[in-house]
C-alpha cells in the first residue's frame, strides 16, 4: 500500500513537526524569566507567584489526562488545536492583568495555558511516538528535549523581548501566545496516528531480547493502577526527578555559595537547561540500545553521582565541582521524562499510552513537593548539605525501587 512505503519516511516530518511543537509547549517552564516583570508591575511576592507555578504544574498534569480522554472523543487533531488555542487564550489573558486580582493571574496562566499545554503536550507525544515503535525511546527523547530546550530558546527571546522597551512584557506575553498558538494549530493539521495496516519498521528481535523479558501487553489505566510496578517506578521517578527538580530552583545561589562569580553562576543556570536536554535525547537512545533496565539504572546512578559530587562541592567550596555535579544534576534530570514516556509504552503497551503517560506524569508534583520540602531544610538550616543529604537519601532509595522492577 501507498502508505507503507511512505511511512518510514513520513514519520520523521512528524517527528520534525513534534519536536517544534514541544519547544513552543515548554515556554510553561520559563516561568522564572515571565514572572519578573509581573512582580516589577504589580508588586507580587515571591510566595504569590510561586504558587501560580505550583498550580501551573498541577493543572499541566490535569490537562496531560485531560488530552488523553478527549483524544478519543475528540481525535488528536481537534485536542491538539483546542489545547494551542487554550494556551494563546491564557497568554492573551495574562497580558491583559491589571494587577488588581492576583487569583486572574492564577486563572489565566495556571489554570487556561497550563491546561492546554497539558492537552497538546500528551496528544503530540502519544501520535508522534505511535510511528516509531522501532525507536520508542530515541523518539521521546527528542520530543522531550525540544519540551526542555525551550526555557533556554524562547525563553531568552522572551526575556529579550519583555527588556525591549520598544516591546514590553505585555506586548512579549501576546506575541508569545499568537506564536504558540499558531503553532500548535498548525501541528494539528499536519501530524496524525497511522492509518490502519500501515507498516512501520518493527525493533529487532535482539533489541527486544535485550529491553524486557516478557510478551508485551495493552493495559488500560485501570489495570495499570493496579499494578504494584507501576507505583514503584512512580515514586522511583519522583526520587530521581526530586535532584534536578530541586537544584534547578537554586542553582544560581548554590554556585555563589561556593566561590563562583554572579558570571559564572548565571552562565551555570543555562549550562544546567542544555544538560536537560541532552539527558533526555541521551536516554532515549540508550533505551533503544541498552533496554530498560541497564537505562533505568544508570539514570540512577547519574542521580546518585549528582548528589554526591555537588554535596562535596558544598563541603570543600570547590567551583569545579559544582561545576560538575550541576552538569550530572541536569543530564540526570532530563532522563526522567523520557523514562516515563519510554517506561510506560514498553511495560502497559501502545493502544492506551496517551491516557497512560499522562497519569504517570503527575510525578512532576511530586518531585515539586519534595523540593519544597528541601527548600524548607534549606531555610532552618542556612545551607545546602542538609537538602542534598535528603537528595541523596532518596536517589539511594529509589535504587532500590529501580532494581524490584522486572515485569508489568
Amino acid at each position: 500500500m501507498p502508505c507503507n512505503t511512505k511511512a518510514p519516511t513520513i514519520r520523521w516530518f512528524y517527528l520534525t513537526i513534534g519536536i517544534l511543537s514541544m519547544l513552543f509547549a515548554g515556554i510553561l517552564y520559563s516561568w522564572s524569566i515571565l514572572k519578573a516583570p509581573l512582580a516589577d508591575a504589580f508588586g507580587w511576592n515571591a510566595s504569590q507567584l510561586t504558587m501560580n507555578f505550583t498550580l501551573t504544574m498541577c493543572f499541566f498534569c490535569l490537562g496531560g489526562v485531560g488530552g488523553g480522554l478527549l483524544a478519543r472523543r475528540l481525535g488528536t487533531r481537534l485536542t491538539i488545536a483546542l489545547g494551542g488555542a487554550l494556551a494563546c487564550i491564557g497568554f492573551v489573558l495574562t497580558a491583559r492583568l491589571d494587577g488588581s486580582s492576583l487569583p486572574m493571574l492564577y486563572l489565566s496562566y495556571g489554570v487556561i495555558t497550563a491546561t492546554g499545554i497539558g492537552f497538546a503536550y500528551n496528544v503530540v507525544l502519544s501520535t508522534v511516538q505511535a510511528w516509531f515503535p522501532d525507536k520508542k525511546g530515541i523518539c521521546s527523547g527528542a520530543l522531550l528535549m525540544g519540551f526542555g530546550a525551550s526555557s533556554l530558546v524562547l525563553g531568552s527571546l522572551a526575556d529579550a523581548l519583555i527588556q525591549n522597551p520598544a516591546v514590553g512584557w505585555r506586548a512579549a506575553f501576546l506575541c508569545l501566545g499568537v506564536a504558540i498558538g499558531i503553532v500548535l494549530v498548525a501541528a494539528a493539521l499536519l501530524i496524525r496516528l497511522p492509518a490502519p495496516g500501515t507498516v512501520l519498521p518493527q525493533p529487532k528481535a535482539a533489541a527486544n531480547r535485550v529491553q524486557e523479558d516478557f510478551e508485551a501487553a495493552d493495559y488500560t489505566t485501570g489495570q495499570m493502577l493496579r499494578r504494584f510496578t507501576f507505583w514503584r517506578a512512580f515514586l522511583c521517578i519522583i526520587f530521581l526527578a526530586a535532584m534536578g527538580n530541586t537544584v534547578i530552583s537554586f542553582a544560581k545561589d548554590l554556585s555563589l555559595s561556593v566561590g563562583a562569580s554572579a558570571a559564572l553562576s548565571t552562565t551555570l543556570v543555562g549550562v544546567l537547561a542544555v544538560c536537560n536536554g541532552l539527558g533526555r535525547i541521551l536516554t532515549g537512545a540508550l533505551f533503544d540500545t541498552l533496554g530498560r533496565r541497564r537505562t533505568m539504572l544508570l539514570a540512577n546512578g547519574a542521580a546518585i553521582l549528582a548528589a554526591l559530587v555537588t554535596l562535596l562541592s558544598v563541603a570543600v567550596h570547590s567551583v569545579p565541582l559544582c561545576v560538575a555535579g550541576l552538569c550530572i544534576t541536569g543530564i540526570s534530570y532530563g532522563a526522567c521524562p523520557t523514562i516515563s514516556s519510554a517506561f510506560t509504552s514498553s511495560f502497559y503497551g501502545a493502544k492506551y499510552f496517551s491516557l497512560n503517560f499522562s497519569v504517570m506524569n503527575f510525578n512532576l508534583t511530586g518531585a515539586s513537593f519534595v523540593a519544597t520540602a528541601a527548600s524548607v531544610l534549606l531555610t532552618q538550616t542556612g545551607g545546602y548539605a542538609a537538602p542534598l543529604v535528603l537528595l541523596l537519601v532518596l536517589a539511594v532509595a529509589a535504587l532500590a525501587l529501580n532494581l524490584s522492577i522486572k515485569r508489568p
